[in-house]
């Protein structure tokens, strides 16, 4: 596991979106945890459900998402180990290895199952964000 830092901000960045709860987005937000999504999916849908949940760093269309999370860390003056993110598929490893924190729905693939840190016990789309935000969420807090 890469170290994984709570002082000051953090951010959370998926690379599977499933369904991001608004009460979760907004519970990290008071926590002082910013979310972000880097996804190869172009959908209409994505970025609506972004809108709604006010995510500003929204990332269509990636094929390199580490290059992607160098970018906002630059940005944002953070580093890897303040960073979680949580992802699926293969296209999610490098990106998994890269940061502070990292976590997979339960119907993750096998090999992501493997390289994460934190393994939800829920699926994605059925509470794998929400569970990842609560693990987060409480570390914060304490």
């Amino acid at each position: 596991m890469n170290e994984f830092s709570l002082e000051g901000k953090v951010a959370v960045v998926t690379g599977a979106l499933g369904l991001l709860g608004r009460q979760h987005c907004l519970a990290l937000a008071e926590a002082a945890v910013e979310v972000g999504i880097i996804t190869g999916e172009t959908s209409g849908a994505v970025q609506r459900r972004a809108e709604k949940l006010q995510i500003t760093e929204l990332h269509l269309g990636c094929k390199h998402k580490v290059s992607v999370i160098r970018q906002i860390l630059t940005r944002r003056k953070l580093t890897p180990a303040q960073v979680a993110y949580i992802g699926d598929d293969s296209n999610d490893l490098e990106a998994m290895r890269y940061v502070g924190l990292s976590a997979c729905p339960a119907d993750a693939l096998h090999l992501v199952k493997e390289m994460a840190d934190y393994l939800c016990q829920t699926n994605g789309g059925h509470g794998a964000f929400r569970e990842f935000a609560e693990l987060i969420i409480a570390a914060k807090g304490s």
